[in-house]
């Protein structure tokens, strides 16, 4: 997408995305202590919170990886259809970063010709190498190695971006509109409505 090539619409869309994931982790760590509903721990878990905003680290990615700009609409549909198919691990405060450069990573090196080694990633997102290693294979795993993204998805997800992007004030990344515009998508992004509306909250 030509539009992505923009730096004025990558830093908007890495503003809002880092802004859904903050909401996300936000909404999702009060249900872990208001409910008993039980949360798997993974490798994706820190032992602590990472003091690096989700903002600043995924600008950190965005200006270290060197990956195509369409590899980060890519990334937020893995994260996408990994949160569906993988329930018991939510997006929170304590995953959320190994979730971003592991997602980043596999879509830069499923739609990028020329892409950065694990060890580059690693160093690029603040964990080892062998952490790396062990995050891509999970993440894969944990997709069911689904990684082809049709032109209809991810113009899909694109728009929907777009539209939410336009939505907000600059700099007041906070607001989120109550009522939103119902998108629906073909083939197995049906739940994507579902999800989207489960990761507004």
């Amino acid at each position: 997408m030509a539009e992505l090539e923009n730096p004025s619409v990558m830093s908007k869309l890495i503003a809002f995305l880092s802004s859904l994931l903050e909401r996300v982790a936000e909404s999702n760590d009060l249900t872990r202590r208001v409910t008993t509903q039980s949360q798997r721990v993974s490798v994706f878990h820190g032992l602590s919170r990472p003091t690096i905003t989700i903002q600043s680290y995924l600008e950190r990615i965005f200006k270290y990886a060197n990956c195509s700009p369409s590899c980060f609409v890519v990334a937020y549909v893995y994260l996408d259809r990994f949160t569906h198919r993988q329930p018991s691990l939510p997006i929170n405060s304590f995953n959320v970063h190994r979730l971003l450069i592991t997602s980043v990573m596999v879509a830069a090196k499923f739609l990028d010709d020329l892409y950065y080694n694990n060890a580059y990633y690693a160093k690029v997102g603040g964990i080892s190498t062998k952490e790396m290693n062990f995050l891509e294979l999970d993440f894969l795993f944990g997709l069911g190695f689904e990684l082809n993204v049709t032109p209809n998805t991810f113009n899909a997800y694109f728009s929907y971006l777009q539209k939410e992007m336009t939505l907000l004030q600059p700099l007041s990344l906070v607001v989120v509109p109550s009522s939103r515009s119902v998108i629906t998508f073909n083939d197995d992004e049906a739940s994507h409505q579902k999800q989207q509306q489960q990761l507004a909250v």
